[in-house]
């Protein structure tokens, strides 16, 4: 199968495709460098403190559609 093939692909199909690329990696082997780690611990302890900021799939699409524009 090639890109092209892929491409061709429903919506539904290619997220089947990914999850069964997801679970045939050897997890592991998957490995997070020390300044990941510390941003990832960074992240979580801001999100325990309560000073996270969520937005929504649609405010998302809005702000990068407006610095796309800028």
């Amino acid at each position: 199968m090639n890109v092209n093939d892929i491409l061709k692909l429903s919506d539904a199909e290619k997220i089947l495709a990914v999850e069964q690329i997801w679970d045939s990696l050897d997890h592991a082997k998957i490995t997070i460098t020390d300044s990941q780690k510390k941003e990832l611990d960074r992240r979580l302890a801001e999100y325990r403190a309560g000073k996270s900021r969520f937005f929504t799939w649609e405010e998302v699409k809005s702000q990068l559609r407006t610095i796309k524009h800028e």
